[in-house]
């Protein structure tokens, strides 16, 4: 065998499909011991093989489970399970096994080969290397390799996107499947399923977007990755691609409120002194941001200045609407006074900017023109003294009714003399 070519063999493959060195040679040895097994070996048996790259030689060797008494069914047991159909006997005890030469030995034999040995430990038999295989034999090496290797592959793509997993990735589109489009992106294929899709986004076959990968799944038919076009964070993921200041962490992104293909608000924070965070976002004439425009297909982004006073907070979030005065109100609830002529700005399009405004911050947000304001508390006031003459109103009805009773009584006893 040419070691040299066979070496470069196992590091191509290895860098190839992407998976260790070392699984690809595991790989190599089971196939060997399968091959072995085939030709040389019995039914039953577990064999192993060790194969030196650098020489090429290989190592064969039979492995035996030491067992005692106890860890046998007895003929009785054996018996008992033809009778119940195979069903388990003893739930909750140390399993048995069927006592098999080829796979099991007593821990009295086993002790003639290898003092010390206790049972359930391993013994390994040395076997005799073989060098020639026939033809069945060396398919049957060939089915394990291909397998082993393809299952190996698997593994290396799974562990490799699931710690992708929260990032961005660059992807062609490669097939529409009814409502899902497939990406290439690399070593496998991503789904972006109709559900995370941006409402009115035109996709055609070869274009090429940055997704987010939500989530990866193992499967029977290999790693699944589910990708995202309309998720809050992929804005944030886009942002720190543009912005050094946030990939840096000097320049906070706090929040994002997101109606996808339409509008979103992002909040922004300095973490350093002299960082202007609206301006480090926003970019020289506007770059900055408009890459990420750009990326989502002309969705609009409003980036506004995050504080930790929430009438300050919710102020920015109602941008570009200017706002009056905010009141903070119970239940978690905020009224925001806008001029007249800023109302329907501050509320938007089908109440769009007060939508997100709310998502942003986590308030509920209430729009009103001071008119209004004004007007709710006049009635407010009218209402109260109302509310204060309702127990005078009480007694009054009760004397009148105590009159009329009064009354009542006088009619009868009169009807009553005059009968006599």
């Amino acid at each position: 065998m040419d070691i040299k070519s066979f070496a470069s063999a196992i590091t191509q493959i290895a860098e190839e499909k992407g998976i260790p060195h070392d699984k690809v040679i595991e790989s190599i040895e089971q196939a060997i011991a399968a091959a072995y097994k085939k030709d040389y070996g019995e039914k039953g048996q577990v064999i192993k093989a060790k194969l030196e790259p650098e020489t090429g030689g290989v190592k064969f060797w039979q492995v035996k489970l030491v067992v005692d008494e106890s860890m046998i069914f007895s003929e009785e047991e054996l018996e008992d399970l033809k009778e119940k159909k195979m069903e388990v006997l003893g739930e909750g005890e140390e399993k048995k096994v069927r006592f098999n030469s080829e796979r099991h030995i007593m821990v009295a034999d086993a002790g003639k080969i290898k003092p010390k040995i206790k049972a359930g430990e391993e013994l390994e038999i040395a076997l005799e290397t073989k060098s020639d295989y026939g033809r069945i034999a060396a398919q049957t090496a060939k089915q394990v390799i291909l397998q082993k290797i393809r299952e190996a592959e698997k593994e290396a793509v799974l562990s490799e996107y699931q710690s992708k997993e929260g990032e961005i990735i660059s992807g062609i589109i490669q097939r529409m499947e009814g409502r899902n489009i497939f990406f290439d992106i690399g070593k496998t294929f991503g789904i972006l399923t109709r559900e995370e899709q941006v409402p009115g986004e035109f996709y055609r076959m070869g274009q090429r977007l940055k997704v987010y990968i939500l989530k990866v799944e193992k499967t029977p038919k290999g790693p699944v990755v589910f990708l995202s076009r309309a998720y809050p964070k992929l804005i944030s993921k886009l942002f720190e691609l543009e912005v050094p200041e946030i990939s840096s962490g000097q320049v906070q992104i706090k929040s994002i409120a997101r109606e996808a293909g339409s509008r979103s608000k992002v909040a922004v924070a300095s973490n350093t002194e002299g960082i202007d965070p609206i301006g480090s976002a926003v970019g020289q004439r506007g770059t900055r941001v408009m890459a990420v425009i750009n990326e989502l297909g002309g969705e609009k982004i409003d980036i506004i200045e995050y504080s930790d006073d929430p009438s300050k907070y919710i102020i920015n979030s109602l941008s570009p609407a200017k706002v009056l005065e905010v009141k903070i109100l119970p239940k978690n609830k905020a009224l925001a006074i806008v001029p007249e002529d800023q109302l329907s700005l501050a509320i938007g399009k089908e109440g769009q900017n007060v939508r997100l405004a709310a998502k942003l911050t986590g308030w509920k947000i209430d729009v009103r023109a001071p008119e209004a304001v004004t007007e709710e508390s006049e009635e407010k006031k009218e209402e109260e003294p109302e509310k204060e003459e309702k127990p005078e109103k009480k007694e009054k009805k009760e004397k009148k009714e105590k009159k009329v009773e009064k009354k009542v009584e006088k009619k009868e006893k009169v009807e009553k003399k005059e009968e006599k």
